[in-house]
């Protein structure tokens, strides 16, 4: 599993793929928490990272799928996974080896934003920032980014092509964080069952661990999407291995 994992890391940042991953994320974040007017936190009149937590799913719904996307389908498309398959390794071993591979990479991309942290500290009146909420943000953005990483390593394993892949991925992974909030607001279920609808999605869980309060039913929600993405990709190496 961890040889997976270390073999798709070092695949990954030998080249320019790894560094441009990071590098895309800082400036686009950067971009609209210091530079766009409409957006940057210095006309803000207060400290603090809420624009770039409302951000940062949006980027990431470009950014694990282009991360994930060759997971399973490059290995598929040149038949190494053929030979992969073939050593004493077993499927679940190489999907949470895959699995690895992705949110130690998105890891690798949020660790440098803890200088926009830093930032906010400095601007802050007394150097005081919610640092409760700020942990809570970054633990449901990781919560959030590890279900995009199931999403598209499932989808990577439907697919032996890499851009079908990241287009099933965008499109599954955008469905879950915002499709069930979008149906939520249909005069049809207003006042009856929007709360409900709305609550099937990643939207109002993430906002409410960003909130800085760890609540179980999120974390149990968070979970439950992460393990059946990774479940239905399990099911399809086998199916595919018979």
């Amino acid at each position: 599993m961890w040889s997976i994992c270390k073999k798709d890391l070092g695949l990954f940042f030998s080249n320019l793929s790894g560094f441009i991953s990071v590098s895309l994320f800082l400036l686009i974040t950067g971009l609209f928490l210091f530079v766009f007017p409409e957006s940057s936190i210095l006309n803000a009149g207060y400290a603090n990272l809420s624009p770039f937590f409302k951000l940062a799913p949006w980027v990431l719904l470009i950014l694990v799928p282009a991360i994930s996307m060759r997971s399973f389908s490059e290995e598929f498309k040149t038949g190494t996974y053929e030979t992969l398959s073939t050593r004493p390794v077993s499927h679940f071993k190489i999907v949470m080896g895959k699995f690895f591979f992705i949110i130690i990479s998105l890891l690798i991309v949020l660790i440098p934003t803890i200088i926009y942290v830093i930032t906010i500290k400095q601007l802050s009146t007394n150097n005081q920032i919610d640092a409760g909420g700020i942990i809570g943000s970054y633990l449901g953005l990781y919560f959030l980014g590890m279900v995009y990483a199931s999403i598209c390593l499932c989808c990577s394993a439907f697919t032996n092509n890499a851009v079908v892949a990241f287009l099933l991925g965008v499109f599954f992974c955008l469905s879950v964080y915002f499709g069930f909030h979008a149906i939520s607001t249909i005069p049809l279920f207003t006042g009856n069952l929007d709360y409900y609808i709305e609550f099937l999605g990643i939207d109002a869980h993430y906002e409410s661990i960003s909130r800085g309060v760890v609540d179980t039913r999120d974390v149990f929600y968070f979970l439950s999407l992460i393990g059946f993405g990774l479940l239905i990709t399990f099911k399809k190496l086998e199916q595919k291995s018979i």
